[in-house]
C-alpha cells in the first residue's frame, strides 16, 4: 500500500498477470529453466535417484544455492519415498511448490506508514546494481498511488548520478534535492530530510553512491548517512533498501550479507533478471537471510518493475515461459 490514492481493482489483476508473464518470458531466455526436457530425458520412468540427480545439478547451476538446494531435495527424496510423485510432472509441481515454501516468507510488499512523514527509504548497493533506475521507477509508482515523493541525489561522487536522478525526477514529477558533486552526502540526506518535512513531502528517496560490499571505509559512510537521518528524525530511515543486480549470482548474495551486516536491510530489490540471471539466486537469498523482497526488475520500462510474488516467480523458475497457473 502506498498512496491514498484509490487503486482500480478491476486493473490490478491484468497488471500483475502480464508482468508475471514477461517475468515467465525473459527470466530464463535461452530456454534454461529447472524441468525444461525432464519429461523428455526420462521418457515413461518413475521419479529416482538418477533423475533427482539431475534436478540437484541444475539447481545449483541455476544459483539456487547449496542450503536451499539441500532443503528442496530433502523434501522432495522423502515424497519419492512415499511414492507420492509417480511421473515428472508431478516432480515438477512439487518442486514449484518447495521453492514457493522458501520464498513466502519474503514476499512482503513494501509499506508506506502516514504516520512517518517523510517516510524515508534508504537506497543502497554496489555500483551498476541499477539503484538509480530503481528509485526512478520506484517514485513513478509510488506517484501513481498518489504520494508526494522527494528524491535526494546523496551520490555526490559521480556528476552523472545527479543528473541521471534530476531527469527521474522531472519524469515523475518528484521534487528534487542536490548539492554539488563532491558534497558531503550525508549533508545532503540531512537537508532532505528536513526539507521534505518542511513541505509535507510524504516519501523520501535518498540515492547513495555505489560501493563495493568490501569497502569498509565506504561501508562506514554509509552508517554515517543512516546515522544523520536520525538527527531529524530518531525512527529514520524507515527503510533501507538493497537493490541486488541477479546477474552476480553469488556474490549477490555475499553483497546482501555485508550490507545487512552494516546499516540493517530491512527490503530487497532485485534487478536485472531480464538479463543473464539465473534466477535461483533469489531462493539463495531468502533461504539464508529471509529478508523481505519488495520488488523484481525484469526490464529498463517502468512496467517492468513489479511487487515480488512467490507462487508466480517460482513458476517461472521451475516451467519458464510455459509456466501456467499463478499469473
Amino acid at each position: 500500500m502506498f498512496g491514498r490514492k484509490p487503486k482500480d481493482t478491476a486493473k490490478e489483476p491484468e497488471e500483475r498477470a502480464s508482468f508475471f508473464k514477461r517475468l515467465r518470458t525473459r527470466l530464463h531466455r535461452g530456454n534454461s529453466w529447472l524441468t525444461l526436457d525432464l519429461a523428455q530425458l526420462f521418457r515413461g520412468r518413475k521419479i529416482d535417484s538418477e533423475i533427482l540427480d539431475e534436478l540437484e545439478t541444475r539447481l545449483l547451476t541455476a544459483d539456487v544455492g547449496v542450503e536451499a538446494t539441500q532443503q528442496i531435495l530433502a523434501g522432495l527424496n522423502t515424497r519419492v519415498a512415499r511414492q507420492e510423485l509417480a511421473d515428472v510432472p508431478a516432480l515438477a509441481a512439487a518442486l514449484r511448490e518447495a521453492i514457493t515454501e522458501i520464498l513466502a516468507p519474503c514476499a512482503q510488499p513494501l509499506v508506506i506508514d502516514s504516520e512517518r512523514r517523510p517516510f524515508v527509504i534508504l537506497v543502497v548497493g554496489v555500483n551498476g546494481s541499477g539503484k538509480t533506475t530503481t528509485i526512478g521507477k520506484l517514485a513513478q509508482r509510488l506517484h501513481g498511488e498518489g504520494s508526494s515523493v522527494m528524491l535526494a541525489a546523496g551520490d555526490t561522487f559521480r556528476a552523472a548520478a545527479i543528473e541521471q536522478l534530476q531527469i527521474w525526477a522531472d519524469r515523475t514529477r518528484s521534487t528534487f534535492v542536490a548539492q554539488q558533486a563532491g558534497a558531503d552526502p550525508g549533508a545532503v540526506v540531512f537537508d532532505a530530510v528536513q526539507a521534505a518535512r518542511s513541505r509535507g513531502i510524504e516519501v523520501l528517496l535518498a540515492d547513495t553512491a555505489g560501493r563495493l560490499h568490501n569497502q569498509s571505509h565506504l561501508m562506514e559512510e554509509l552508517k554515517k548517512v543512516k546515522r544523520v537521518n536520525q538527527r531529524v528524525d530518531p525512527t529514520a530511515p524507515h527503510e533501507v533498501l538493497l537493490v541486488l543486480d541477479a546477474n552476480q549470482g553469488q556474490n549477490a548474495l555475499s553483497q546482501a550479507l555485508q550490507f545487512h551486516a552494516a546499516v540493517g536491510i530491512t527490503g530487497l530489490a532485485l534487478t536485472k533478471l531480464d538479463g543473464t540471471a539465473k534466477g535461483g539466486i533469489v531462493v539463495a537469498i531468502a533461504r539464508k537471510l529471509g529478508l523481505p523482497i519488495r520488488f523484481i526488475g525484469i526490464g529498463e520500462q517502468a512496467e517492468d518493475f513489479g511487487e515480488f510474488d512467490a507462487g508466480a516467480f517460482a513458476a517461472a523458475l521451475v516451467d519458464g515461459a510455459g509456466a501456467a497457473g499463478s499469473p
